[in-house]
Order: structure tokens, then sequence, then C-alpha cells
């Protein structure tokens, strides 16, 4: 009875009226919500716009006026869909090595070193020393690596593993190449944090249960590690989708490698065809989004997003 009364008069009335917010907590969040405003949607919209304009009747090259001409993107579409097509394959390919490349390298630091934090954070420090250099030295500095003077081909060529008019610059595989290299740092630091904090009693206790060590990676270590893996690969091909340096005839691409930021850049600075650049801006936005989506809901990840 003293229970029941005690409850009684110690539960909250439930006829009470809801918490107003705090004006301190809005006031707060409003320099972040303008700068999202200012520039994320205010961008986004003129993107938008820019993309349905119509060229001006009396104007000059690269003169357009505000229109819904939605035919822009049936244009760009059937103008530059190998573009289109190239570029995710090119940014898939590099995701799948720099997984298969950043993986061995993020579980040695993150489970194998733990024993020896000075070794670990000696791999970390040159897991990260690229971000020192310029994007664009590195690229060139690969290029002067694999261009037809460099010794690496040379060596290759003396020794008839190249033909003698091949190259390899100007090529897929110096582009698809220089992505995985980039982009190996952003593969390997999510997968380190989340292996970092991998339980070894997990793998102890497969181990035990006379599981062989590829079934416990198989079935403890990688849905285990499945945050980095995701986080990894959309940090990864995101930017590959819409990298224009790599392919850049400046750098590791060709006339034949070109992909749709190349054709974005060139659109906009060269062509002046600034409707056809915000469409195809527009389309490789929606197509990344629409396969972030549906991989982070296969992958059972979506607190992710």
């Amino acid at each position: 009875m003293a229970f029941a009364a005690f409850a009684s008069t110690a539960a909250p009335p439930t006829d009470a009226p809801p918490r107003r917010r705090s004006p301190v907590a809005l006031l707060l969040l409003l320099p972040g919500i303008l700068y999202l405003v200012l520039f994320f949607l205010a961008p986004l919209v003129s993107l938008v716009l820019t993309s349905l304009q119509a060229p001006s009747e009396f104007g000059d090259i690269g003169q357009y006026s505000y229109a819904f001409r939605w035919e822009n993107y049936v244009v760009v579409i059937e103008q530059y869909w190998p573009h289109i097509l190239r570029s995710f394959g090119y940014a898939l390919t590099a995701t799948v090595l720099a997984l298969l490349f950043s993986y061995p390298l993020a579980y040695f630091i993150g489970v194998t070193t733990r024993r020896w934090p000075l070794l670990q954070s000696l791999m970390l420090v040159l897991v990260i020393a690229p971000f020192f250099i310029s994007f664009l030295l590195r690229t060139l500095a690969w290029k002067q690596i694999l261009s037809d003077e460099s010794f690496l081909v040379t060596s290759l060529k003396a020794v008839s593993l190249l033909a003698p008019d091949a190259h390899l610059t100007g090529t897929a595989f110096s582009v698809i190449f220089g992505l995985t290299y980039n982009f190996i740092p952003f593969m390997t630091l999510p997968l380190y944090t989340t292996l970092e904090r991998l339980d070894l009693r997990y793998l102890e206790a497969g181990n035990d249960l006379y599981a062989s060590p590829v079934q416990v990676f198989r079935k403890v270590t990688i849905p285990l590690s499945m945050p980095g893996i995701v986080a990894g690969t959309l940090l990864t091909f995101i930017p590959a989708a819409g990298d224009y340096i790599n392919a850049s005839r400046d750098f590791l691409g060709g006339a034949d490698t070109q992909m749709i930021g190349n054709v974005i850049e060139a659109n906009f600075l060269v062509l002046l065809n600034y409707p056809a650049a915000a469409a195809l801006s527009i389309i490789l936005m929606t197509v990344i989004l629409v396969i972030v989506g549906v991989y982070v809901k296969r992958s059972g990840t979506e607190e992710l997003l």
C-alpha cells in the first residue's frame, strides 16, 4: 500500500503541457541553417534553373534565357551517355580495387599492430601522408612515372612486357590507377576506425568453435566491419564518379577516357553551354543519390545516411 501511494505521488501528471523549445537553441541553429541555404540550397536551385535555360533568340554564344526546356536533359543523355557509363564504370572499378588494397592494410593497422601503439601511429601517418601534398601534384607525378620516356615504361618495353608502340598514359588503366591511388586513404581510414574497435574475443570464439580462418573472416570479421566498408566505399565512389582530374588529357587521361566531370568542365568553360553542363551535373547527382540509397539499404546500414 505504501509503495502504491508513493508511485501515485511520484508519477508525473499526464495532462502536463508540452515542453516548449528554447529560443536559444533556435538561435544557435540559425547560422547553420543560413549556411546551408546560402551555400547549398541556393546554388542547387540556380543549377536546376540553369539546366532548363534556352538559347537567347538574338544573343551571342553563351547567352541563355530562363525557360522550362526539359529537352536539355534528353539531349545531353543522348550525346554523352558513353561518358556517363564510363564514369560510373571507372568509379566502380576503382572502388573495388581500393577496397581490395585497403582492407588488408586497415586490418594490419587496426588489429595486428594493437600491441605496438608506436608502429600503429606510424602506419596511420603513412596513410595520411599523401594528403600533405596537393591532389594535382600527386597526379602529375604519376603522369611523369607512367609517361613514355619514364624508366618504368622503357623497362617494360625492354623486357617485352609492353609493346613498342604501347602507352600507359591516356588509357583506361592509367585513369583507374590514378583514381584508385588518390582515393585509397578515403577507403582505409573508415575501415581502420571500424577494425580498431573490433572485439577480438569474437574471433577467438569462432576459432574455439572449430571454424577455419576463412570462415571466421567471412562470418565474423566481414559483418562486424560492414559499417566501415560501406562508409569507405561511399567516400571513394562518390568523388571518383565526378572526378575530372585523373581522366583529363593534361594528366592521366586521353580522348577516349573522358569522364562526365571532363564533359561538364568543357561545357562550362570552353563550349559555354551552361544548360548542358548544369543538366549533366543534375543527372550525376541524381544517379549517385539513387545508387547510394539502394546500396545502403541493401547493406543494412541505413543509420549511415
